[in-house]
């Protein structure tokens, strides 16, 4: 339906409520036992006083148009009362509107805005947008420019419970001074919440987390119902719903029509949950959230006890009686699980039987020598990999050089707080700086008198008095030193410290 056709049933609906409003009025009147005098008195005792119109104001009514109403009422009925659409002529005529209309059918790309501006370059003057906007609707000109109707679409319902969970993200509350996200997984059959989490990033962990205690808790779906963000489109994702027999689908590209569920589910909690808190002290009337694990503890509450508790309006069920109709969920086994939402990478064993991984070597068994290699890991534990080579496992891979602990795609959730992250700077430099003191030549000459356990300061506990220590214990340091640059060559440094 249009914008013109709501608006016409508006007016039709309106009309019908002033034709039912007369028609009470004019009740009294229309008994046919009335004399002449009889009727005339009524009339006029109508017309002497004010009565509450179809709005709710008080309107005054003229004999005249009373009289009018009940002989229209004897002639024609209840239709005869109904008030006649209001015939104004066009002020900017016919032919204006036909330009537009034509304008718009040549080009339907063109908006009212720029069909104005054509206007406006022909004529030397145009209407309003709004006017141009109601033209184009009244011919249906927005909906179907090229004569065509738009696709329809009808209501859907998966089959079943566990058949097809659809997954979005939703911006969240800021808290503690920095954004969150929402990750969302809802059931078709039953608009039960399988997995509902605020997260600090958008990405594909934080999801897989969501999705991992969603699939822990309630079963493995049949399909996996996405958009194409880059946390739904990444190869994790895809491994992860590979390992467990699960169908993931991405919707097409501008039509996001059939994620309309988890949209309103988010509506829900934004109107419902999200306006009674807040992360900082801008709302007093709302309930302060201190930590992102206060929000989901409080989001958990309110979806167990609100969300899944009340009868859907749709389905004509409570989420959680209907998705405990379909009887208990079989669980997957936890090292399924593990499996599933591990990472895994195709990595080239070099000659000396090692493969490096973000930085990291490992060595695996020597006849993988010169093979490419599965590797499969924790994403926030890469000290234990597994070598997979012909789709069997082959072994574990033994860390050798372990530079990186974390993958750099799974970073903590939390960033660490300024302090402790200064602290650990001060503390990276002072062992450069205690590296730099033990490289100068000629160091045996003070080092005992600058580091001897009675000549120099105590170091200190506090990192925050490592500057004022390292200035102490360097003060009788000569101020440059001759450091070896290769064979049979030097170059002079100033040391700083």
């Amino acid at each position: 339906m249009t914008a013109a056709d709501r608006e016409a049933a508006a007016r039709r609906q309106r009309a019908r409520t002033v034709a039912l409003w007369r028609w009470a009025l004019i009740e009294p009147a229309m008994d046919d036992a009335l004399t002449s005098r009889q009727r005339g008195a009524i009339v006029r005792e109508l017309a002497a006083r004010e009565h509450e119109g179809p709005s709710g104001t008080l309107v005054a009514v003229s004999r005249r148009t009373i009289d009018r109403w009940v002989v229209a009422r004897r002639q024609g009925g209840f239709e005869a009362l109904v008030p006649s659409p209001r015939q104004c002529p066009p002020r900017a005529g016919t032919e204006t509107e036909e330009l537009a209309a034509g304008l718009k059918m040549e080009n339907p790309a063109r908006t009212a805005a720029q069909v104005r501006r054509i206007l406006a370059a022909q004529l030397g003057w145009s209407p309003s947008v709004r006017t141009i906007q109601r033209w184009l609707e009244a011919r249906e000109l927005t909906t179907r420019p090229g004569g065509a109707p738009p696709q329809a679409f009808g209501r859907f319902q998966a089959g079943a419970v566990n058949e097809i969970w659809t997954a979005d993200l939703m911006n969240g509350p800021k808290v503690a001074g920095r954004p969150s996200f929402l990750a969302g997984i809802i059931d078709d059959r039953s608009r039960f919440l399988t997995g509902a989490r605020f997260v600090r990033r958008p990405d594909a962990v934080r999801f897989a987390g969501v999705l991992h205690g969603a699939i822990a808790a309630h079963g493995i779906p049949q399909t996996l119902y996405t958009d194409n963000g880059s946390c739904f489109a990444d190869s994790s994702l895809q491994r992860a719903c590979a390992v467990l027999g699960v169908k993931l689908v991405h919707s097409a590209p501008g039509r996001p029509a059939g994620r309309g569920k988890i949209e309103r589910a988010f509506e829900t909690i934004q109107q419902q949950f999200l306006v009674e808190v807040t992360g900082d002290g801008q709302h007093p009337a709302r309930h302060p959230v201190a930590s992102l694990e206060e929000l989901n503890d409080l989001l958990d509450r309110w979806v167990r006890t609100v969300y899944h508790a009340r009868v859907h309006s749709e389905t004509g069920q409570a989420p959680q009686a209907r998705y405990a109709a379909a009887g208990p969920p079989a669980r997957p086994e936890p090292a399924l699980l593990k499996e599933a939402f591990s990472w895994s990478v195709i990595r080239l064993v070099r000659k000396t039987a090692t493969v490096a991984l973000e930085g990291n070597v490992y060595c695996v068994d020597p006849f993988l020598a010169g093979r490419k290699a599965e590797l499969v890991f924790d994403p926030f534990d890469l000290t234990q990999v597994t070598v997979y080579w012909g789709g069997r496992k082959v072994g574990t891979a033994v860390p050798q050089v372990i530079g990186r602990h974390a993958h750099p795609k799974a970073p903590p959730d939390e960033d660490p707080a300024p302090a402790a992250l200064g602290g650990r700077l001060r503390l990276a430099r002072a062992g450069t700086l205690a590296e730099r003191v033990r490289s100068l030549p000629g160091r045996d000459r003070w080092h005992r008198g600058a580091f001897g356990a009675r000549a120099g300061p105590r170091r200190p506990r506090d990192p925050a008095d490592l500057d004022q220590w390292l200035a102490e214990l360097f003060r009788g340091v000569p101020a440059a030193r001759a450091v070896a640059d290769g064979p049979g060559r030097a170059r002079h440094r100033r040391a700083r410290f």
